[in-house]
């Protein structure tokens, strides 16, 4: 603590600028990458390590570690800790601007509140992705897995080929300085086998940006713009959708049902 106390005020500016929220509970670290399956020779990508916490547990499990800091004291000062250690390579980055490595890969991360989507969006574009381990706020990580009981757009349309799911709580205090809210795991992992094929994903994509296009207050009433009323009913019947129901409160298993039965 009094170490954060002494630094400029320059660097404490860049802080918060950046969204840092530094994890300075060890067990908390352990239980994230406990929680990622990572193995001795998988490739990990961490974003934003900043002091290192969650870096040296990732480390004790495996030996290819990709680390990207943002803020430049702390790239400097992983450089400088890890010099000479053939299993981790430092960047100097911002992750946003990362090409995906061009073989199979899993990241790992205590994410920067203020980019998270950025970040999800990120990790669901990137082919080679096995799966993201994320320590978010618990809102987002709620929002995102569906434990509101609503589903949100950029889950439900990249379900076919991700399972998303909602992790382990940590709370506020093992943080340093202490967030507002408190924090959960979202956990994204790539299906071995798509629910969809390729061309069906396409078509699925476009069912479900037309579903949350918003039209008229409920999912039936958007795709009737597209589709006919009688074929939009006999797919929400067969998916068990209401007519009137919202397109948010429509888990994921609904829409593939509801989606197949519109293709025929």
């Amino acid at each position: 603590m009094s170490r954060n106390r002494s630094l400029p005020h320059a660097h404490v500016s860049t802080r918060k600028r950046l969204s840092q929220n530094f994890l300075t509970d060890a067990g908390a670290a352990r239980l994230i990458v406990r929680s990622s399956g990572v193995t001795a020779e998988e490739l990990v990508l961490e974003i934003g390590p900043g002091d290192g916490m969650l870096t040296r547990q990732l480390l004790a499990v495996t030996g290819r570690v990709r680390a990207y800091e943002k803020d430049a004291h702390y790239a400097d000062r992983l450089r400088r800790r890890y010099a000479g250690d053939n299993r981790i390579k430092l960047f100097h980055s911002d992750f946003r601007t990362v090409r995906a490595p061009e073989e199979p890969f899993a990241v790992v991360a205590n994410v920067p509140f203020a980019i998270t989507t950025d970040l999800v969006r990120w990790c669901l574009a990137a082919r080679q992705l096995t799966s993201a381990t994320l320590l978010t706020q618990l809102e987002f990580a709620r929002k995102h897995s569906g434990d509101y009981g609503r589903w949100t757009k950029l889950t439900v349309t990249h379900w076919p080929t991700v399972a998303t799911e909602l992790g382990a709580r940590i709370g506020r205090g093992s943080f340093h300085p202490v967030p507002r809210v408190d924090t959960a795991i979202l956990r994204l992992h790539r299906r071995a086998r798509p629910l969809l094929s390729s061309s069906e994903r396409a078509d699925y994509r476009r069912v479900v940006a037309l579903g949350f296009d918003g039209v008229g207050g409920s999912l039936a009433n958007s795709l009737r713009t597209q589709f006919p009323t009688r074929a939009v009913r006999g797919a929400c019947a067969a998916a068990g959708i209401a007519t009137d129901e919202p397109v948010g409160f429509i888990d994921p298993d609904r829409w593939l049902v509801l989606f197949r039965t519109l293709r025929g």
